[in-house]
């Protein structure tokens, strides 16, 4: 007897449905859905911390200058971002937790769909944000001659490493989205598998 996937064939060719090895890859499928979700809960909040508390003050020309995330609006984009995936993610947490305390598997088709839209959302959303603070952030470090833009990490250095901190617990944020994206696709097409596998098993 072959298997694929916890499906058997037997030899009169009827499909066997192994639970024990479906009930294995859901308990390893949201064991790392829970983890994933809890390292971007985490991470979201410390980028979301470390880039709005961020300031420096400089004095230039006996003129005080405040350096802050709110003077660039990438930055103020990826606060935000961060924050919702924050949020979001605590959410889902939370769902987690209670779907393996219940011992209860994946779900119906139109809540597969609501989390595999919303972590789809989150994701471009994070990638977004990652992308236009990464730029900003180089023309900071790097300054445009053409457009005589200065270096400003040259007088705010202490602003821009703390945000560079920020940008890079970000960017993990977005790439474990996109692996939390691919996780719930697996789970949404894979409810409707079961049905074709079901379906073929009646006949």
């Amino acid at each position: 007897m072959s298997s694929y996937l916890g499906v058997g064939v037997s030899p009169g060719n009827v499909p066997v449905y192994h639970g024990n090895n479906l009930k294995v890859i859901d308990r390893r499928v949201r064991v790392a859905e829970l983890i994933l979700r809890c390292l971007i809960c985490g991470l979201a909040i410390l980028s979301a911390v470390l880039i709005g508390t961020d300031t420096q003050v400089k004095e230039i020309f006996s003129i005080q200058k405040k350096a802050k995330f709110t003077d660039m609006k990438s930055l103020v984009f990826l606060v935000i971002a961060n924050g919702l995936a924050a949020a979001y993610s605590l959410v889902q947490v939370l769902r987690c937790v209670l779907s393996m305390i219940r011992g209860s598997v994946l779900f119906n088709k139109p809540l597969a769909w609501l989390i595999f839209s919303g972590d789809q959302i989150m994701a471009y959303l994070t990638l977004a944000a990652v992308a236009a603070a990464a730029q900003s952030s180089v023309f900071a470090k790097l300054g445009q001659t053409e457009l005589q833009w200065m270096k400003i990490c040259n007088m705010y250095g202490k602003f821009c490493n703390q945000v560079g901190e920020g940008i890079a617990g970000a960017l993990v944020v977005s790439i474990a989205m996109v692996v939390l994206s691919a996780i719930s696709a697996f789970s949404l097409f894979r409810l409707y598998g079961d049905n074709k596998q079901k379906n073929n098993g009646r006949w």
